[in-house]
């Protein structure tokens, strides 16, 4: 199997589940990724680019038992449809000359990323996948050209695979071989918040109760920022604890005493971390990206055992143990409601032992098998 995705080295995501999953039976190659836009005249993407530079010097390696990571050179201008072709061929020579390295026959190619579709198709695949967790068009900075890409990645795909019901009804429209498959859990790893030996983190270990924790991107569209400001400042005498990758302005809260921000944390050390939470928050601001979303963490927070409260993400809604709120004042309150029992408890997110990975792997397969070409 191929798979175009993000880079490795990244938070674990969907996608590396998925393929996780699937190494047990393939063997994949993840092709690291190629961008979608161009890079600005800012530190931060100018690190990114040496550090592109550095990976492509390096082989093709094994990172798990049947996983190999490529990372491949491309030129990120896909504003300029002249550049297409010249990326095909670019990344067409570092695929093919890795995947018979390989000795790779009978390929399924996986694509996660839209800018993909300049190659998809064109590496001899007996079976095309697109995989598709966001609303590209509702991305701020991504050039015309590129939801015309995706356009074309979602109409030649043998099968378009979905995580929510809003991007299932844009998607099918363009190709009727599209299937919803929401997110999994790892539920035995999370479910390791509940065990005996588990040690809550010395961060966090001793902080005022109750402690109220999120983990995951901390970016502009993903954030409620002056929701998450409202409940520190209404949990004045215990604290808020964030985890994860920042991108975006967060002064107003790392102002505030209470307020934690521990950075990323190991995927293996999360469990963990919940173990030391009260309450789990899920608070995504209400805009078309975070409308088309399913957010990993909630899932993950309940098979935890965590009390889990959010906004009201249509994906979110439909796990049953979650609390929705709606305003600032409504969300408080449901984590009032939820700290009457608090933190990880055994009864509770039990129901996310059907949600695993592998059942969702297995719903892939029934949906490869139904569009009779595989």
């Amino acid at each position: 199997m191929l798979c175009f995705a993000h880079d490795w080295t990244g938070d674990p995501l969907s996608k590396t589940h998925l393929m996780r999953g699937l190494s047990k039976d393939n063997r994949i190659l993840w092709v690291s990724s190629i961008g979608y836009r161009a890079p600005k005249a800012s530190g931060r993407d100018f690190r990114r680019i040496l550090d592109k530079l550095k990976a492509f010097t390096e082989p093709v390696r094994e990172v798990e038992p049947n996983l190999f990571v490529l990372n491949p050179l491309a030129i990120p201008a896909w504003g300029n449809p002249a550049m297409h072709e010249v990326n095909r061929e670019l990344l067409k020579l570092q695929v093919r000359r890795a995947t018979d390295r390989l000795g790779f026959r009978n390929v399924v190619n996986w694509v996660f990323t839209p800018t993909a579709a300049v190659i998809a198709g064109a590496l001899g695949e007996s079976f095309l996948i697109y995989y598709c967790v966001d609303e590209f068009t509702a991305f701020h900075d991504v050039p015309a050209e590129l939801m015309e890409l995706e356009r074309s990645l979602v109409e030649k795909a043998d099968l378009c695979i979905v995580s929510s019901e809003k991007l299932l009804r844009t998607k099918s429209q363009y190709n009727p071989r599209t299937a919803l498959v929401r997110h999994g859990v790892q539920y035995e790893h999370f479910r390791a918040a509940l065990a005996p030996k588990t040690k809550i983190p010395a961060d966090i270990a001793a902080l005022p109760k109750p402690v109220i924790g999120y983990f995951g991107l901390m970016a502009d569209e993903w954030i409620d920022i002056p929701l998450m400001e409202a409940v520190a400042r209404h949990f004045s005498g215990g604290s808020m604890v964030l985890l994860g990758k920042v991108t975006t302005d967060i002064s107003r809260l790392t102002a505030l005493p209470n307020v934690h921000v521990l950075g990323r944390k190991p995927f293996s050390e999360l469990p963990a971390y919940c173990k030391g939470f009260d309450v789990a928050i899920n608070p995504f601001p209400i805009n078309e990206m975070t409308l088309n979303a399913n957010p990993l963490k909630v899932r993950e927070y309940l098979a935890a055992g965590l009390p889990v409260v959010s906004t009201r993400i249509p994906e979110v809604e439909v796990v049953k143990e979650a609390r929705i709120g709606d305003t600032t004042e409504a969300f408080i309150e449901l984590i009032e409601e939820e700290l009457k029992l608090p933190g990880p408890r055994p009864e509770r997110g039990a129901s996310m032992r059907y949600e695993s990975w592998d059942v969702r792997i297995e719903e892939v397969r029934r949906a490869v098998a139904a569009t009779g070409r595989y």
